[in-house]
């Protein structure tokens, strides 16, 4: 039995048979002792006061005398107060480590045959992604890796933008400032292309409004606005032409993101486009006035009294019939659930539309959507720079692909400097940099629990000391520099029975992994799985640094930690998959 739940059960068993009282298991309330203090788990015996009629400190001698009298594993205790510190006798490790050495994702856990769709990125087709959709696209794709590492069916799909006024500007100003230019023409990826349009269109219509302002016009609306309101109608009376340079610029953005998904390692099982969805929801709200769910206006609006849930009343359809963004999240939902059938469906959006995904999963709620207990919105904080919030229509953004790129370099020029990799070819080189710099990007987001917001300072991205990606992945390349030394070994550890505190500290942590990726998944989480392979690979340091491994003292403890060098290599690389990170061979 696993340790932690081994003792639960017999401080449960030890209760009972003492002061002849029932506590559950999981009410064990059980620790890890504090490092100052002798001792591997710590169980605090205030809750049991009550029964006992004895003072907490009684109760620990009692309960700790029992235990290592009963219990085989324990091999003594001590006591602080109310607080009874266990010590785990070295074999049950020794057991422990031969059990996992071999075991296939270690850590993971079995399926469940439940389902869970996580949504992610879900970007505009008039701009590159940029830094912002970065943490999206991490915290949904970390979080899909988890949910599937916890034992759930797991499906990553996003939702594009690809219709609306905004679309419609990049195309307008495609067509009076393009001169036919293509992404082919200009060797530029299609989405920045396209990005740039936008960009401009937005300078020319704020040089338009300044110009009616001072001719005392500024009521008037500005001639390109007019022009891109005037397309977007003809985008929805389907104008063949219209349609066709709508389809050809989103066809140049879509290959863009396809390129900057692969450069960050993540995919999709169905992506849904906004121009086949935003019908959808009517008849859902037809449905819904029939049953009383929403109340329709004088005008002819639809809207849903959502006063009672404290907050107020919500438009779900406009009085000329036309749909909201709610109608059409309603309508999506409902597909999704008929796509797969989830019982959990996760949202990855920005703080700021906190309010929106209240509303949705309440009318989802009062529908009585099978589906619907199951929502999560995934809110997180946004990324801000040190001079302000990012400004797509200004320009004033940090390209997700020019963010990659700068990493990256950053990562060849400190590798160059330390002359470590300069032994292997150009193209293992180049694709160590390339792990080094993502590692150090993607974990400078990850680590940060999703509700915070980032101030994202480029320069402290890229720094590889500390807490940080190239940090656990050094530890990793020690794991497998040692294992190669190594060569061949005796992995029969049952004469070890001496566990040194730097090796119990890390059998504690591997012990923990299952633990820390059920616990990601419940809070919706990533930063957890980040933050717990940041300590494991600070303990394997120290374990490196004050122990010998190659020349230790016997062959029982060379086989030992031998086979604990690489199961702590195995897991530092199964966390950091979690996050997206991959391992490299050499630094």
């Amino acid at each position: 039995m696993e340790i932690t739940q081994l003792i639960r059960t017999e401080v449960s068993k030890a209760v009972k048979a003492l002061y002849d009282y029932s506590v559950d298991e999981p009410d064990v309330l059980l620790n890890p002792t504090r490092k100052e203090i002798e001792g591997d788990y710590t169980v605090v015996v205030f809750p049991f006061t009550k029964a006992a009629k004895k003072a907490p400190p009684v109760i620990a001698e009692e309960l700790g005398n029992y235990l290592t009298e009963h219990v085989e594993d324990i091999s003594g205790y001590t006591t602080i107060k109310g607080f009874l510190n266990l010590n785990v006798n070295d074999a049950y490790w020794s057991k422990f480590l031969s059990d996992i050495a071999t075991q296939e994702n270690y850590g993971y856990h079995t399926s469940n045959g439940r389902k869970v769709v996580v949504e992610f990125s879900s970007p505009n087709t008039n701009k590159p992604l940029h830094l912002g959709h970065v943490r999206n696209i991490l915290l949904g794709w970390s979080m899909s890796r988890i949910f599937e590492a916890s034992g759930y069916d797991t499906k990553r799909v996003q939702i594009i933008n690809d219709r609306g006024i905004h679309i419609c500007k990049s195309m307008v100003a495609w067509q009076k400032f393009g001169e036919g230019r293509t992404p082919e023409s200009m060797s530029r990826k299609g989405d920045h292309l396209v990005g740039e349009y936008y960009v401009m269109y937005n300078n020319e219509e704020k040089e338009q409004r300044a110009a009616l302002e001072a001719a005392d016009n500024g009521d008037d609306e500005p001639a390109i606005l007019q022009e891109a309101r005037e397309l977007l109608l003809k985008w929805e009376d389907n104008d063949s032409d219209t349609r066709e340079l709508w389809k050809t610029m989103n066809g140049w953005v879509y290959t863009g993101f396809d390129e900057t998904y692969k450069n960050l390692g993540v995919n999709f099982d169905k992506i849904y486009y906004e121009s086949e969805t935003y019908l959808l929801g009517k008849d859902t709200i037809e449905k819904g006035l029939e049953k009383n769910i929403f109340y329709k206006k004088d005008d002819g609006s639809v809207w849903i009294d959502l006063e009672d849930a404290k907050l107020d009343h919500k438009l779900v359809l406009r009085s000329d019939g036309t749909s909201v963004y709610i109608t059409q999240d309603i309508g999506t939902a409902e597909e999704r659930y008929r796509d797969y059938e989830m019982e959990k469906s996760i949202y990855v959006v920005g703080n700021e539309q906190d309010y929106h995904f209240k509303v949705l999963f309440e009318i989802l709620k009062r529908l009585e959507e099978p589906y619907a207990e199951g929502l999560y919105h995934l809110s997180y904080g946004m990324v801000e720079l040190p001079e302000g919030k990012m400004k797509s229509r200004e320009g004033t953004v940090v390209d997700a692909d020019d963010l990659m790129t700068e990493v990256v370099q950053v990562a060849k020029e400190e590798s160059l400097e330390r002359g470590d990799v300069g032994s292997l070819s150009e193209e293992r080189q180049q694709e160590i940099w390339r792990r080094i710099g993502m590692a150090a990007l993607k974990y400078h987001i990850i680590r940060v629990t999703p509700r915070k917001k980032i101030l994202f300072d480029p320069k402290e991205s890229v720094d590889i000391q500390g807490q940080s990606g190239p940090f656990v992945q050094y530890a990793y390349v020690r794991t497998h520099s040692v294992l190669n030394k190594a060569g061949e070994w005796n992995a029969d550890m049952t004469n070890y029975t001496t566990a040194q505190p730097q090796e119990k500290e890390l059998l504690m942590l591997i012990r923990k992994y299952g633990d820390v990726i059920a616990d990601a998944a419940k809070n919706y989480d990533p930063s957890l799985v980040a933050n717990y392979v940041y300590d494991l690979a600070k303990s394997f340091n120290k374990f490196y640094h004050d122990i010998p491994i190659l020349k230790a003292e016997s062959e029982a403890a060379k086989g030992f930690r031998l086979t604990l060098t690489q199961t702590v290599g195995k897991v530092l690389t199964s966390a950091l998959d979690l996050l997206g990170i991959e391992v490299p061979e050499r630094m």
